[in-house]
């Protein structure tokens, strides 16, 4: 079975539509556009040249288009436009490709009287879990309103907390890529210049210039095996990071590291509160809720840890006991949490522990960046005056040479 894109226009509208149906032949496809009231323009079966590329660098959907999203849903509906003219007119006005085709999907299939929910399910990649079970605890209640509201809310929060953290490792990130291609270039470039003149002083050369000398000499011969061995240790790592130790392993690292520890922990502090605060708030089952949790915390030891706390919460096991026994939490997390349960309120609790994490992640990333900055230039300090210090040495060495000659 083959996939055929397709154009379309609906007997009752000018309007051209596009998709993707799966089909053995492309006489089906016609059959199977035709039966879902389509007259079709163009059937082409996709190849690799001409099929649409669903990925790029990066999310393809990121939350800040899932806010603008439910924002723009919540205004169309509440004015009391149609769930189908709602999706018709977001699919028009959006900017984002990716999304306007899920969309314009979400829109065929709800056309055919499959719920909304159910439409958005069949895209994983675009709507996540989150906002597809949202959306279904909104039609069952009939209040689907609410729902998109709290998921802008959410995404929006989400987005911000992403801000947050793209600010505090940019930074560094382009520190350290200055300042490895100042060091490549003093390697490669300058300190070739000396290797002459340093030959013909006939006096022993220190270690420290031996060996930038050979640093020197294989950046300009060899920097091709410099490149495949960077190529064959990222491969590695890869592949390493993609299997369940490797996974495991990561996730500790992001816990545990010095400077950046800290912030993760409170990142995912605030991740899980505010998505656990939303899913119970709208009538999702905690087991659930822990369930969906567990997928979008981003860590892997803390996924593996809710995904135990699912386990022993279904056996009657209070929510803030395995929480507080994966020594992953602040107590302030489990604390608030187990007043929630008590009084009954453990959805305001997290989300008053969301907007507390919130705000310290913030905090956390003013306090990192201030610490980066001296770090950064005190290694880069090190590593160049090690290259000034490597060529100096010697021409001390050939001063005296002169002077006793």
């Amino acid at each position: 079975m083959a996939k055929y894109s397709y154009s379309a226009v609906a007997p009752e509208s000018t309007k051209t539509k596009t998709g993707v149906v799966d089909a053995n032949s492309k006489e089906q496809a016609i059959k199977m556009i035709k039966a879902n009231g389509m007259v079709p323009i163009n059937v082409n079966a996709q190849t690799a040249l001409n099929k649409e590329i669903s990925f790029n660098l990066g999310q393809a959907v990121k939350p800040k288009d899932l806010a603008v999203f439910c924002r723009q849903f919540l205004s169309v509906i509440s004015a009391g436009v149609s769930v189908l003219v709602a999706l018709d007119l977001l699919a028009e006005q959006n900017e984002n490709k990716f999304l306007k085709k899920a969309i314009q999907d979400v829109h065929s299939s709800v056309e055919k009287g499959e719920s909304l929910a159910d439409s958005m399910s069949k895209m994983p990649k675009i709507f996540p879990s989150l906002l597809i079970n949202m959306i279904e605890a909104g039609e069952m209640s009939g209040n689907l309103e609410i729902a998109l509201d709290r998921m802008a809310i959410h995404f929006e929060k989400e987005a911000k907390l992403k801000r947050t953290i793209k600010k505090a490792t940019t930074y560094p990130m382009i520190v350290s890529i200055i300042s490895v291609v100042v060091v490549a270039i003093l390697v490669t470039f300058v300190v070739p210049t000396f290797v002459g003149m340093f030959a013909q002083m006939g006096t022993e050369l220190p270690g420290t210039t031996k060996a930038l000398l050979a640093m020197s000499d294989f950046m300009k011969t060899k920097w091709w095996l410099l490149l495949i061995i960077i190529g064959l240790i990222t491969t590695l790592l890869i592949y390493y990071t993609k299997t369940e130790t490797g996974k495991m392993l990561v996730g500790k690292i992001k816990l545990k590291a010095p400077i950046f520890g800290k912030l993760n922990v409170k990142v995912v502090a605030s991740r899980f509160s505010r998505t656990m605060s939303t899913l119970l708030a709208s009538g999702v089952s905690l087991l659930d809720a822990l369930e969906i949790v567990s997928r979008i915390v981003g860590n892997h030891v803390v996924e593996a840890g809710l995904l135990e706390t699912r386990e022993q919460v279904s056996k009657g096991v209070s929510l803030n006991k395995p929480l507080r026994d994966m020594e992953v939490f602040p107590p302030m997390v489990t604390h608030m949490i187990k007043i929630g349960e008590e009084s009954g309120a453990i959805e305001s609790m997290l989300n008053k522990v969301a907007d507390f994490y919130d705000d310290e992640v913030e905090t956390a990333v003013e306090q990192m960046t201030t610490m980066l900055e001296p770090a950064i230039i005190g290694v880069l300090a090190l590593v160049v005056g090690f290259v000034i210090i490597s060529i100096i040495q010697p021409m001390f060495g050939m001063y005296d040479a002169i002077n006793n000659y």
